[in-house]
């Protein structure tokens, strides 16, 4: 099997920590994106940093302003709340679809998944206002194991879309969270109700799991450059 040449290694490394860096807004909605900053800051060439946000742009995590470059895609409440019913409407397919077909193995990858997670505190410990990036991983492989067994590679490419539109949201919550949410006990609840192939009450679980993160951020007012949200 051929190798990647370097210039292709070096462009899929610089995606990567882009895409790290906007997945958990330590670049912040709205900001803009100067390339010959991002060059300097990761001490690489041109080419490398604009193939990275091209690819970028195809997933909608920045986008293009004629004249004016590259920013960090927006946020807004109306996006948010569109984002969340749709991925409502589809990973709750997938799920349906997991718990309804799926052997065992998905079952134990599912208890795996959920067992790592509760080995991680939520909250970087250094940092306690901010999401833990490891908890963040093993958040995103206890999700992806859930609707894992679905059987549609489309339906699961959509549902990988719309978990990393959601995922940038999702960390904004992080310093709102109220303290009286127990979402390990909701984790929990749709892992015990999917290995239990109860669906309906799976499938509801996980809505209103998604819908909680939801009223947190709305509950905030913020603007589409994060206003209100602190950073």
């Amino acid at each position: 099997m051929p190798r990647d040449t370097p210039a292709l290694s070096l462009t899929q490394s610089v995606y990567e920590r882009l895409r790290a860096d906007l997945l958990a807004c330590r670049l912040w909605p709205g900001d803009r994106l100067k390339i010959s900053d991002l060059c300097q800051s990761m001490g690489v060439n041109l080419g490398a940093v604009r193939e990275a946000l091209a690819r970028l742009l195809a997933e909608g995590l920045v986008v293009a302003e004629p004249q004016r470059g590259f920013r960090v895609a927006p946020i807004s409440a109306v996006e948010l709340r569109d984002l969340t019913e749709v991925r409502i409407d589809v990973e709750a397919r997938c799920l349906r679809r997991s718990v309804e077909g799926a052997g065992v193995e998905w079952e134990t990858a599912i208890v795996a998944a959920h067992h790592g997670l509760t080995r991680l505190p939520e909250r970087d410990p250094e940092d306690p206002s901010r999401a833990n990036d490891a908890w963040s991983a093993q958040h995103a492989a206890f999700h992806r194991a859930l609707v894992a067994g679905c059987g549609s590679p489309w339906l699961l490419r959509l549902r990988d879309s719309l978990y990393d539109q959601s995922e940038r949201y999702r960390r904004l919550s992080v310093p709102l969270a109220r303290t009286e949410r127990d979402v390990a006990g909701e984790h929990r609840a749709i892992m015990e109700a999917a290995v239990a192939r109860r669906a309906d009450r799976a499938c509801a679980l996980l809505a209103e799991h998604f819908r909680a993160t939801t009223r947190i951020l709305l509950d905030a007012n913020f603007g589409e450059d994060g206003a209100g949200l602190g950073r």
